[in-house]
Protein backbone atom coordinates (compact mmCIF):
# COMPACT_ATOMS: atom_id res chain seq x y z
CA UNK A 1 0.00 0.00 0.00
CA UNK A 2 1.16 3.51 -0.86
CA UNK A 3 0.18 6.50 1.24
CA UNK A 4 0.60 10.22 0.64
CA UNK A 5 1.47 12.51 3.55
CA UNK A 6 0.86 16.26 3.20
CA UNK A 7 2.79 19.09 4.82
CA UNK A 8 1.79 22.74 4.42
CA UNK A 9 4.05 25.56 5.52
CA UNK A 10 4.61 29.29 5.71
CA UNK A 11 7.85 31.19 6.14
CA UNK A 12 9.01 34.78 6.59
CA UNK A 13 5.63 36.49 6.94
CA UNK A 14 7.36 39.40 8.72
CA UNK A 15 3.99 40.42 10.20
CA UNK A 16 2.65 41.22 6.75
CA UNK A 17 -0.85 40.86 8.16
CA UNK A 18 -2.51 42.28 5.05
CA UNK A 19 -1.62 38.96 3.41
CA UNK A 20 -2.60 36.70 6.30
CA UNK A 21 -6.34 36.45 5.48
CA UNK A 22 -5.35 35.00 2.07
CA UNK A 23 -2.98 32.58 3.79
CA UNK A 24 -5.85 31.51 6.04
CA UNK A 25 -8.15 31.03 3.04
CA UNK A 26 -5.59 28.83 1.25
CA UNK A 27 -4.83 26.75 4.33
CA UNK A 28 -8.49 26.23 5.21
CA UNK A 29 -9.29 25.19 1.64
CA UNK A 30 -6.31 22.81 1.48
CA UNK A 31 -7.08 21.22 4.83
CA UNK A 32 -10.73 20.77 3.87
CA UNK A 33 -9.59 18.85 0.77
CA UNK A 34 -7.35 16.64 2.91
CA UNK A 35 -10.16 15.96 5.37
CA UNK A 36 -12.54 14.93 2.58
CA UNK A 37 -9.96 12.40 1.37
CA UNK A 38 -9.01 11.36 4.89
CA UNK A 39 -5.34 12.24 4.26
CA UNK A 40 -2.80 12.90 6.99
CA UNK A 41 -1.52 16.49 6.98
CA UNK A 42 0.46 18.89 9.16
CA UNK A 43 1.02 22.64 9.17
CA UNK A 44 4.42 24.24 9.87
CA UNK A 45 5.95 27.72 10.09
CA UNK A 46 9.65 28.27 9.49
CA UNK A 47 10.18 31.52 11.40
CA UNK A 48 10.18 35.30 11.05
CA UNK A 49 6.41 35.15 11.32
CA UNK A 50 6.79 38.13 13.64
CA UNK A 51 8.33 41.48 12.75
CA UNK A 52 8.10 44.43 15.12
CA UNK A 53 7.74 46.76 12.15
CA UNK A 54 3.99 46.15 12.49
CA UNK A 55 2.05 47.83 15.34
CA UNK A 56 0.27 44.57 16.22
CA UNK A 57 3.53 42.72 16.81
CA UNK A 58 5.06 45.74 18.53
CA UNK A 59 2.14 46.14 20.94
CA UNK A 60 1.95 42.45 21.84
CA UNK A 61 5.66 41.58 21.53
CA UNK A 62 4.69 38.86 19.07
CA UNK A 63 1.91 37.28 21.14
CA UNK A 64 -0.68 38.20 18.49
CA UNK A 65 1.32 36.22 15.92
CA UNK A 66 0.96 33.18 18.15
CA UNK A 67 -2.80 33.74 18.38
CA UNK A 68 -3.10 33.80 14.60
CA UNK A 69 -1.18 30.54 14.24
CA UNK A 70 -3.29 28.98 16.98
CA UNK A 71 -6.42 29.96 15.06
CA UNK A 72 -5.21 28.01 12.01
CA UNK A 73 -4.15 25.06 14.18
CA UNK A 74 -0.47 24.96 13.29
CA UNK A 75 1.27 21.78 14.37
CA UNK A 76 4.96 22.68 14.62
CA UNK A 77 6.93 25.91 14.20
CA UNK A 78 10.51 27.03 14.52
CA UNK A 79 11.55 30.65 14.78
CA UNK A 80 13.82 33.09 13.04
CA UNK A 81 16.01 36.02 13.94
CA UNK A 82 13.04 38.40 14.15
CA UNK A 83 11.62 36.37 17.02
CA UNK A 84 15.04 35.55 18.45
CA UNK A 85 17.00 38.80 18.53
CA UNK A 86 14.41 41.58 18.48
CA UNK A 87 12.80 40.65 21.80
CA UNK A 88 14.18 41.09 25.29
CA UNK A 89 15.04 37.86 27.11
CA UNK A 90 11.81 37.62 29.09
CA UNK A 91 9.67 38.42 26.03
CA UNK A 92 11.21 35.57 24.03
CA UNK A 93 11.18 33.28 27.07
CA UNK A 94 7.39 33.69 27.31
CA UNK A 95 6.58 34.24 23.63
CA UNK A 96 5.14 30.76 23.08
CA UNK A 97 3.57 30.23 26.52
CA UNK A 98 0.09 30.19 24.97
CA UNK A 99 1.02 28.29 21.82
CA UNK A 100 -1.25 25.38 20.97
CA UNK A 101 1.45 23.92 18.71
CA UNK A 102 4.92 22.49 19.28
CA UNK A 103 7.95 24.76 18.99
CA UNK A 104 11.16 23.10 17.84
CA UNK A 105 14.57 24.70 17.81
CA UNK A 106 17.40 22.25 18.08
CA UNK A 107 20.18 24.83 18.48
CA UNK A 108 18.77 27.47 20.90
CA UNK A 109 20.01 27.45 24.51
CA UNK A 110 19.37 29.79 27.42
CA UNK A 111 22.68 31.04 28.82
CA UNK A 112 21.59 30.09 32.36
CA UNK A 113 20.51 26.60 31.20
CA UNK A 114 16.92 27.38 32.25
CA UNK A 115 15.26 26.80 28.91
CA UNK A 116 11.60 27.73 28.42
CA UNK A 117 9.06 24.93 28.78
CA UNK A 118 7.92 25.31 25.17
CA UNK A 119 11.36 24.59 23.70
CA UNK A 120 11.77 21.18 22.03
CA UNK A 121 14.98 19.83 20.50
CA UNK A 122 12.96 17.47 18.33
CA UNK A 123 9.32 16.70 17.73
CA UNK A 124 7.95 13.31 16.73
CA UNK A 125 4.72 12.91 14.78
CA UNK A 126 2.93 9.74 13.76
CA UNK A 127 0.44 9.31 10.92
CA UNK A 128 -2.81 7.42 11.40
CA UNK A 129 -1.23 4.42 9.67
CA UNK A 130 1.86 4.50 11.90
CA UNK A 131 4.46 6.31 9.78
CA UNK A 132 6.87 7.97 12.21
CA UNK A 133 8.08 11.49 11.37
CA UNK A 134 10.91 13.28 13.17
CA UNK A 135 11.02 17.08 13.08
CA UNK A 136 14.13 19.19 13.76
CA UNK A 137 14.40 22.98 13.74
CA UNK A 138 17.39 25.28 13.28
CA UNK A 139 17.73 29.06 13.48
CA UNK A 140 20.47 31.36 12.23
CA UNK A 141 23.42 31.87 14.63
CA UNK A 142 23.42 35.63 15.27
CA UNK A 143 25.39 35.10 18.45
CA UNK A 144 26.73 38.66 18.63
CA UNK A 145 23.11 39.52 19.43
CA UNK A 146 21.92 36.35 21.19
CA UNK A 147 24.73 36.44 23.76
CA UNK A 148 23.80 39.99 24.79
CA UNK A 149 20.20 38.85 25.27
CA UNK A 150 21.01 35.80 27.37
CA UNK A 151 20.85 33.07 24.72
CA UNK A 152 23.27 30.97 22.67
CA UNK A 153 22.86 29.38 19.24
CA UNK A 154 24.98 26.27 18.86
CA UNK A 155 26.43 24.94 15.63
CA UNK A 156 23.77 23.59 13.28
CA UNK A 157 26.08 20.80 12.19
CA UNK A 158 26.97 19.75 15.74
CA UNK A 159 23.28 19.42 16.55
CA UNK A 160 22.51 17.60 13.32
CA UNK A 161 25.34 15.14 13.95
CA UNK A 162 23.57 14.18 17.17
CA UNK A 163 19.89 14.32 16.35
CA UNK A 164 19.85 13.07 12.76
CA UNK A 165 21.65 9.92 13.85
CA UNK A 166 19.21 9.49 16.72
CA UNK A 167 16.10 10.07 14.62
CA UNK A 168 17.31 7.82 11.82
CA UNK A 169 16.86 4.89 14.24
CA UNK A 170 13.61 6.09 15.79
CA UNK A 171 11.60 7.47 12.86
CA UNK A 172 10.82 6.68 9.24
CA UNK A 173 11.04 10.22 7.83
CA UNK A 174 13.12 13.20 8.96
CA UNK A 175 12.00 16.79 8.22
CA UNK A 176 14.16 19.81 9.00
CA UNK A 177 12.57 23.23 9.53
CA UNK A 178 15.48 25.52 8.69
CA UNK A 179 15.72 29.25 9.27
CA UNK A 180 19.33 29.21 8.08
CA UNK A 181 19.12 30.23 4.42
CA UNK A 182 19.44 28.46 1.10
CA UNK A 183 23.21 27.90 0.98
CA UNK A 184 23.18 26.30 4.43
CA UNK A 185 20.21 24.11 3.47
CA UNK A 186 22.06 22.92 0.38
CA UNK A 187 25.15 22.05 2.41
CA UNK A 188 23.05 20.16 4.94
CA UNK A 189 21.43 18.16 2.13
CA UNK A 190 24.87 17.24 0.82
CA UNK A 191 26.07 16.07 4.26
CA UNK A 192 23.05 14.29 5.74
CA UNK A 193 21.51 11.63 3.54
CA UNK A 194 18.98 10.68 6.24
CA UNK A 195 17.19 14.05 6.08
CA UNK A 196 14.32 13.61 3.65
CA UNK A 197 12.94 17.16 3.55
CA UNK A 198 14.36 20.60 4.32
CA UNK A 199 11.74 23.35 4.53
CA UNK A 200 13.65 26.62 4.50
CA UNK A 201 13.46 30.34 5.04
CA UNK A 202 15.52 33.35 6.18
CA UNK A 203 17.03 34.24 2.78
CA UNK A 204 13.55 34.66 1.25
CA UNK A 205 14.29 32.22 -1.57
CA UNK A 206 11.43 30.81 -3.60
CA UNK A 207 11.63 27.23 -4.88
CA UNK A 208 8.42 26.70 -6.81
CA UNK A 209 8.90 22.94 -7.25
CA UNK A 210 11.73 22.30 -4.82
CA UNK A 211 15.34 21.36 -5.37
CA UNK A 212 16.65 17.81 -5.03
CA UNK A 213 20.12 17.21 -3.59
CA UNK A 214 21.06 13.59 -2.99
CA UNK A 215 18.19 12.06 -0.98
CA UNK A 216 16.79 15.38 0.20
CA UNK A 217 14.20 17.70 -1.28
CA UNK A 218 14.67 21.38 -0.37
CA UNK A 219 11.79 23.84 -0.52
CA UNK A 220 10.90 27.39 0.51
CA UNK A 221 8.13 29.85 -0.29
CA UNK A 222 9.79 33.25 -0.67
CA UNK A 223 8.77 36.07 1.67
CA UNK A 224 5.72 37.81 3.11
CA UNK A 225 3.59 34.73 2.38
CA UNK A 226 2.90 35.71 -1.20
CA UNK A 227 3.26 31.95 -1.64
CA UNK A 228 2.33 29.07 0.64
CA UNK A 229 4.32 25.86 0.47
CA UNK A 230 3.24 22.23 0.23
CA UNK A 231 5.29 19.04 0.49
CA UNK A 232 3.84 15.68 -0.52
CA UNK A 233 5.65 12.51 0.54
CA UNK A 234 4.69 9.07 -0.70
CA UNK A 235 5.33 6.23 1.72
CA UNK A 236 5.28 2.62 0.55
CA UNK A 237 4.06 0.43 3.42
CA UNK A 238 5.09 -2.77 1.70
CA UNK A 239 8.66 -1.63 1.10
CA UNK A 240 8.60 0.41 4.33
CA UNK A 241 10.34 3.35 2.72
CA UNK A 242 9.79 6.74 1.15
CA UNK A 243 9.42 6.40 -2.59
CA UNK A 244 8.60 9.94 -3.74
CA UNK A 245 9.08 13.56 -2.61
CA UNK A 246 7.25 16.51 -4.16
CA UNK A 247 7.34 20.20 -3.24
CA UNK A 248 5.24 23.09 -4.51
CA UNK A 249 4.88 26.78 -3.67
CA UNK A 250 1.49 28.21 -4.63
CA UNK A 251 0.93 31.86 -5.50
CA UNK A 252 -2.07 32.90 -3.40
CA UNK A 253 -2.39 36.49 -4.65
CA UNK A 254 -5.75 35.74 -6.27
CA UNK A 255 -7.28 34.15 -3.19
CA UNK A 256 -10.15 35.95 -1.50
CA UNK A 257 -9.57 36.97 2.10
CA UNK A 258 -10.84 34.68 4.82
CA UNK A 259 -13.46 36.85 6.53
CA UNK A 260 -13.00 35.44 10.02
CA UNK A 261 -9.24 36.09 9.92
CA UNK A 262 -9.76 39.54 8.45
CA UNK A 263 -12.01 40.49 11.37
CA UNK A 264 -9.53 39.07 13.87
CA UNK A 265 -6.74 41.23 12.45
CA UNK A 266 -8.95 44.31 12.52
CA UNK A 267 -9.63 43.65 16.20
CA UNK A 268 -5.91 43.15 16.91
CA UNK A 269 -5.13 46.38 15.07
CA UNK A 270 -7.60 48.37 17.16
CA UNK A 271 -6.16 46.88 20.34
CA UNK A 272 -2.60 47.72 19.21
CA UNK A 273 -3.57 51.32 18.47
CA UNK A 274 -4.90 51.69 22.02
CA UNK A 275 -1.87 50.04 23.62
CA UNK A 276 0.62 52.21 21.73
CA UNK A 277 -1.28 55.48 22.15
CA UNK A 278 0.38 56.55 25.38
CA UNK A 279 1.96 60.04 25.20
CA UNK A 280 5.68 60.71 24.93
CA UNK A 281 5.70 64.52 24.67
CA UNK A 282 3.51 67.45 23.72
CA UNK A 283 5.02 69.98 21.29
CA UNK A 284 3.94 73.46 20.26
CA UNK A 285 5.39 73.13 16.77
CA UNK A 286 5.84 70.39 14.14
CA UNK A 287 8.98 68.27 14.03
CA UNK A 288 10.38 68.31 10.52
CA UNK A 289 11.83 65.17 8.94
CA UNK A 290 13.60 65.38 5.58
CA UNK A 291 15.56 62.52 4.03
CA UNK A 292 17.98 64.77 2.15
CA UNK A 293 18.35 67.54 4.70
CA UNK A 294 20.19 67.87 8.01
CA UNK A 295 17.25 68.44 10.39
CA UNK A 296 17.22 69.24 14.09
CA UNK A 297 15.56 65.98 15.13
CA UNK A 298 18.20 63.93 13.30
CA UNK A 299 21.00 65.98 14.86
CA UNK A 300 19.56 65.47 18.33
CA UNK A 301 18.95 61.76 17.72
CA UNK A 302 22.55 61.33 16.56
CA UNK A 303 23.75 63.17 19.67
CA UNK A 304 21.62 60.84 21.81
CA UNK A 305 23.18 57.86 20.05
CA UNK A 306 26.70 59.13 20.77
CA UNK A 307 25.88 59.66 24.45
CA UNK A 308 24.09 56.30 24.76
CA UNK A 309 26.97 54.34 23.20
CA UNK A 310 29.73 56.51 24.75
CA UNK A 311 31.23 56.82 21.29
CA UNK A 312 33.73 59.44 20.14
CA UNK A 313 31.77 60.01 16.94
CA UNK A 314 28.26 59.01 15.86
CA UNK A 315 26.44 58.94 12.54
CA UNK A 316 22.90 58.12 11.44
CA UNK A 317 21.18 58.30 8.07
CA UNK A 318 18.14 60.57 7.79
CA UNK A 319 16.12 57.89 5.98
CA UNK A 320 15.68 56.15 9.35
CA UNK A 321 12.85 58.59 10.12
CA UNK A 322 10.01 58.13 7.67
CA UNK A 323 7.82 61.15 8.28
CA UNK A 324 7.46 64.48 10.07
CA UNK A 325 5.41 64.84 13.26
CA UNK A 326 2.67 67.46 13.71
CA UNK A 327 2.41 69.78 16.70
CA UNK A 328 0.53 68.49 19.72
CA UNK A 329 0.58 65.10 21.37
CA UNK A 330 3.25 62.68 20.17
CA UNK A 331 2.38 59.15 21.28
CA UNK A 332 4.52 56.03 21.15
CA UNK A 333 2.49 54.86 18.14
CA UNK A 334 3.74 57.96 16.26
CA UNK A 335 7.33 57.12 17.16
CA UNK A 336 6.81 53.56 15.98
CA UNK A 337 5.18 54.75 12.76
CA UNK A 338 8.08 57.00 11.75
CA UNK A 339 10.84 54.69 13.07
CA UNK A 340 9.54 51.11 12.65
CA UNK A 341 12.88 49.41 11.97
CA UNK A 342 14.13 46.57 14.21
CA UNK A 343 17.56 48.23 14.22
CA UNK A 344 19.95 48.48 17.16
CA UNK A 345 22.83 50.79 17.97
CA UNK A 346 26.37 49.52 17.49
CA UNK A 347 29.88 50.82 18.03
CA UNK A 348 32.86 49.89 15.89
CA UNK A 349 36.50 50.86 16.23
CA UNK A 350 37.96 52.50 13.12
CA UNK A 351 41.02 54.56 12.33
CA UNK A 352 40.63 58.18 11.32
CA UNK A 353 41.42 57.30 7.70
CA UNK A 354 38.73 54.61 7.72
CA UNK A 355 36.20 57.04 9.18
CA UNK A 356 37.04 59.58 6.47
CA UNK A 357 36.35 56.92 3.84
CA UNK A 358 33.03 56.07 5.52
CA UNK A 359 32.10 59.77 5.51
CA UNK A 360 33.13 60.15 1.87
CA UNK A 361 30.97 57.24 0.73
CA UNK A 362 28.02 58.25 2.89
CA UNK A 363 27.82 61.71 1.30
CA UNK A 364 27.68 60.46 -2.30
CA UNK A 365 24.42 60.71 -4.20
CA UNK A 366 24.59 56.98 -4.90
CA UNK A 367 24.56 56.28 -1.16
CA UNK A 368 21.95 58.82 -0.02
CA UNK A 369 19.49 57.78 -2.74
CA UNK A 370 20.06 54.04 -2.30
CA UNK A 371 16.78 52.16 -1.80
CA UNK A 372 17.87 49.61 0.77
CA UNK A 373 15.84 46.44 1.28
CA UNK A 374 16.54 44.30 4.31
CA UNK A 375 19.16 44.20 7.11
CA UNK A 376 16.42 45.52 9.41
CA UNK A 377 15.86 48.69 7.37
CA UNK A 378 12.17 49.26 6.63
CA UNK A 379 12.43 52.70 5.00
CA UNK A 380 12.57 53.97 1.43
CA UNK A 381 16.05 55.47 0.94
CA UNK A 382 19.13 55.82 3.13
CA UNK A 383 19.11 59.62 3.00
CA UNK A 384 21.56 62.25 4.21
CA UNK A 385 24.10 61.15 6.83
CA UNK A 386 24.14 63.21 10.02
CA UNK A 387 27.16 63.32 12.35
CA UNK A 388 27.82 64.00 16.03
CA UNK A 389 31.20 64.64 17.66
CA UNK A 390 32.70 65.68 14.37
CA UNK A 391 32.24 68.50 11.87
CA UNK A 392 32.44 67.41 8.27
CA UNK A 393 33.83 70.15 6.02
CA UNK A 394 32.60 69.54 2.50
CA UNK A 395 32.39 71.24 -0.87
CA UNK A 396 30.88 70.51 -4.25
CA UNK A 397 32.35 69.29 -7.51
CA UNK A 398 31.43 71.20 -10.67
CA UNK A 399 28.83 68.49 -11.39
CA UNK A 400 27.09 69.33 -8.09
CA UNK A 401 28.22 66.23 -6.18
CA UNK A 402 29.33 66.79 -2.59
CA UNK A 403 32.82 65.76 -1.49
CA UNK A 404 34.69 65.79 1.84
CA UNK A 405 37.50 68.27 2.37
CA UNK A 406 38.28 67.39 5.99
CA UNK A 407 36.72 66.41 9.31
CA UNK A 408 37.20 68.38 12.52
CA UNK A 409 36.90 67.20 16.10
CA UNK A 410 35.17 69.36 18.78
CA UNK A 411 38.52 70.98 19.75
CA UNK A 412 39.04 72.11 16.15
CA UNK A 413 41.76 69.58 15.34
CA UNK A 414 41.56 67.38 12.29
CA UNK A 415 40.73 63.71 12.52
CA UNK A 416 44.00 61.81 13.00
CA UNK A 417 44.31 59.30 10.17
CA UNK A 418 46.24 56.81 12.31
CA UNK A 419 44.34 57.10 15.59
CA UNK A 420 41.57 54.65 16.50
CA UNK A 421 38.15 56.09 17.33
CA UNK A 422 34.91 54.55 18.58
CA UNK A 423 32.15 55.18 16.05
CA UNK A 424 28.49 54.76 17.00
CA UNK A 425 25.94 54.05 14.29
CA UNK A 426 23.04 51.82 13.22
CA UNK A 427 23.75 48.09 13.10
CA UNK A 428 22.41 47.95 9.54
CA UNK A 429 25.84 49.16 8.38
CA UNK A 430 27.59 46.14 9.90
CA UNK A 431 25.96 43.94 7.23
CA UNK A 432 26.55 43.75 3.50
CA UNK A 433 28.71 46.14 1.52
CA UNK A 434 27.10 49.52 2.13
CA UNK A 435 30.03 50.76 4.22
CA UNK A 436 32.78 48.11 4.02
CA UNK A 437 35.01 49.70 6.68
CA UNK A 438 32.24 49.30 9.27
CA UNK A 439 31.23 45.82 8.13
CA UNK A 440 34.77 44.45 8.29
CA UNK A 441 35.68 46.03 11.65
CA UNK A 442 36.96 43.41 14.09
CA UNK A 443 35.60 45.31 17.09
CA UNK A 444 31.82 45.59 17.18
CA UNK A 445 29.62 46.09 20.22
CA UNK A 446 25.84 45.88 19.80
CA UNK A 447 23.38 47.49 22.19
CA UNK A 448 20.34 45.37 22.99
CA UNK A 449 17.42 45.16 23.48
CA UNK A 450 16.93 48.88 22.74
CA UNK A 451 15.99 49.84 19.20
CA UNK A 452 16.81 53.19 17.63
CA UNK A 453 13.21 54.21 18.25
CA UNK A 454 13.86 53.88 21.97
CA UNK A 455 16.63 56.44 21.51
CA UNK A 456 14.18 58.58 19.55
CA UNK A 457 11.81 58.48 22.53
CA UNK A 458 14.67 59.62 24.77
CA UNK A 459 15.52 62.40 22.29
CA UNK A 460 11.95 63.67 22.20
CA UNK A 461 11.64 63.63 25.99
CA UNK A 462 14.87 65.56 26.45
CA UNK A 463 14.63 68.10 23.64
CA UNK A 464 10.96 68.52 22.73
CA UNK A 465 9.10 68.53 26.06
Amino acid sequence: MKEKLYFYYTNDLHSNFEQWPRVAAFIKESIAARNVRDNDYWLFDIGDHMDRVHPISEATKGKANIQLMNDLRYDVVTFGNNEGITLAYDDLYHLYDDAEFDVVCTNLHSSDNQNPLWLNRQVKLTSESGVRIGILGLTAPFNDYYHLLGWHISSAFDELDKYVHELSHETDIIVLLSHLGLSEDQEIARRYKDIDVIIGGHTHHLLRTGEKINNTIITAAGKHCSFVGEVILTWDHNQKKLINQEAYATDISEYENDTETEHKIMSLQEDAEQRLNYPIVYTDYPIEVRWFKNTKVMRELTNTLREFTKADIAMLNSGLLLDSLPAGKIAYKDVHRICPHPINAVTVELTGSEILEVIRVSLTKQFTEFQLKGFGFRGKVLGEMVFSGIEVVSNFHPNGEKYVKTALLPDGSELDANQTYKLGTADVFTFGRLLPEIAKSDTKHFFLPEFLRDLLVKTLEEHYS
